[in-house]
């Protein structure tokens, strides 16, 4: 059950969170790779919403559904390029960070595939959704229900 309507309740602050996620088509990162980071994040935080936003996000922009499908294995699976691998690593971290403390392995892969710009953004990122999960599930937003077919 949903709680409150953040975006109603306060405009000028949802609009202040969402002027980052506007910025990040724009500031150079694969798209692709933005909507794996944002999945990703989500699914560890387990925002529905999110994840459903964002799985179908990817697949209007070219992913494919094994490689979603595949995401929470994504070490595992040969589907994800290095520059990908290093994202989610970077992802992982970042959105764990009280357990993991940003540690210099991720860190220095993502460095060798990204640069100083590139892992701001990335940064900026997936600490933007990593925010919006905490608001989305704070506030029990959820995906709208669609008919399933039996």
């Amino acid at each position: 059950m949903s709680r409150i309507d953040y975006a109603a309740a306060s405009p000028e602050g949802y609009r202040a969170l969402i002027a980052l996620y506007r910025y990040l088509p724009d500031c150079g990162l694969e798209p692709l790779l933005v909507h794996l980071v944002f999945l990703r994040v989500s699914q560890i935080n387990g925002c529905a919403y999110c994840v459903d936003l964002h799985w179908r996000d990817a697949l209007k922009a070219g992913d494919t559904a094994r490689r979603l499908n595949s995401l929470v294995t994504w070490r595992e699976t040969p589907f994800f390029s290095p520059r990908e691998r290093a994202a989610l690593a970077w992802a992982e971290a970042l959105t764990r960070i009280a357990e993991t403390h940003a540690p210099d392995a991720d860190y220095d892969a993502a460095r060798a595939v990204f640069s100083d710009k590139e892992l701001v953004d990335l940064s900026f990122a997936i600490s933007m959704m990593n925010g919006l999960n905490r608001i989305g599930i704070a506030f029990r937003r959820t995906p709208a229900a669609e008919a399933v077919a039996a």
